[in-house]
């Protein structure tokens, strides 16, 4: 597997791409447990998964990356 760990949690490096997709969002670096929360109670995200899937995130990504292409 490749090596994450600087973008993990040190209590989810050992984990699998299949845990690491519905382990908590805080299992992220940079992401505490207040932001997890605040994630939950905004958008109703409480994983990895979600969060990548997540609706807003896929138009926010779309919108990035057509304004980077059109440059």
């Amino acid at each position: 597997m490749a090596d994450l760990s600087a973008f993990l949690d040190k209590a989810f490096e050992n984990s699998s791409f299949e845990e690491l997709a519905d382990a908590p969002v805080d299992a992220l670096a940079g992401i505490s447990k207040s932001d997890a929360e605040a994630l939950k109670q905004a958008l109703g995200i409480k994983t990895i998964r979600q969060l990548a899937e997540h609706k807003v995130i896929l138009i926010a990504q779309a919108i990035a990356g057509l304004a980077t292409a059109k440059k």
